[in-house]
């Protein structure tokens, strides 16, 4: 597994399963640019699979630090060669909520990765998708908004007048890589005292565009973490875990060490460590895959979701 660098201008993509655009541009969406919503961002690539039977589907978020990113980074050819079905999504980016006042900042990619979910199922008879079997992928920022989804209570909303607001926001399984599974600035300076993203989603940056403006603000954050309590509970995941979630698939490039400074503490595998341990708590299915790790059944992405999406189970 290739090592990460330390540093990515604005944690651009680092999902696993994520492929150079060239390679991704191979394969053309049966339906591109699709829209969710009214922003120029709401936007996302449906990808057909042959098959007799409805679609299990890949739901990919790209990763970017919700700053930055494009739903096109993902090669999609492994999971149509097996009947998957794929949606790979764009999203506002908390730059956007920040110049339109909302607070915080993060709601916005957070809520359009579940609105699109929802646009998605609503689609199900039309796209020939299972809705039931809906997986979530996606890299750093993108694993963070899976994860959240995979957690989160349903967010469906059956008295809305608004037909795609009453479908489920819930998931079948989760694959992600170098996933942040907390946004509290207590937790990742606990478990990796250097740490210093997650300020920008609640609006501690000067410049939302710049990540070495969100490395400066974390001092901030931690310090003001009270302040913001209730936003920094309701968007990190490990915050929803609960007995019902689906199971989990996390990669990570690097061994854990948790309590030490890591050279990229962004994408640190402490995060999936704590993780792991919540999820088992709960007896919930967490399987963490990093360089050495244990009792690993599934060490790439694809083969995991495959194997969840197509299991001839009720359950995955």
């Amino acid at each position: 597994m290739m090592k990460l660098p330390t540093e990515l201008l604005a944690c651009a993509l680092l999902s696993a399963i994520a492929a150079p655009v060239s390679a991704a541009a191979a394969v053309q969406p049966t339906l591109a640019n699709v829209p969710y919503g009214t922003h120029e961002r709401q936007v996302l690539d449906f990808y057909q699979a042959k098959s007799d039977i409805p679609a299990p589907v890949l739901f990919f978020i790209h990763g970017g630090g919700w700053v930055a990113g494009d739903k096109k980074g993902i090669d999609v050819t492994p999971y149509l060669a097996a009947g998957v079905a794929v949606v790979s999504i764009n999203y506002r980016y908390t730059s956007h909520a920040y110049a339109a006042g909302v607070k915080p900042p993060v709601e916005w990619p957070m809520h359009d990765a579940a609105r699109a979910l929802q646009f998605v199922r609503s689609k199900a008879v039309e796209w020939h998708i299972d809705k039931t079997r809906i997986a979530a992928s996606g890299g750093s920022a993108g694993a963070c908004s899976s994860l959240w989804l995979a957690f989160h209570d349903d967010m469906a909303d059956p008295q809305s007048s608004d037909p795609i607001a009453h479908e489920s926001t819930r998931l079948w399984c989760a694959a992600v890589s170098n996933a942040q599974t907390t946004l509290d600035p207590q937790q990742m300076h606990e478990w990796t005292p250097n740490s210093r993203y997650g300020g920008h989603a609640f609006g501690f940056m000067s410049d939302p565009k710049d990540p070495k403006t969100r490395d400066l603000q974390f001092a901030q954050f931690l310090a003001q973490r009270n302040d913001v309590l209730c936003w920094i509970k309701e968007y990190s995941p490990i915050a929803h875990v609960s007995a019902d979630d689906p199971p989990i698939h996390l990669v990570y490039s690097t061994p854990p060490a948790l309590g030490q400074e890591q050279k990229d503490p962004t994408h640190t595998a402490n995060f999936g460590v704590k993780l792991q341990e919540k999820m088992q708590s709960v007896s919930i299915e967490c399987e963490l895959v990093y360089p050495g790790a244990p009792n690993v059944k599934h060490p790439q992405m694809t083969q995991y979701l495959i194997e969840k999406l197509k299991a001839p189970s009720a359950k995955p």
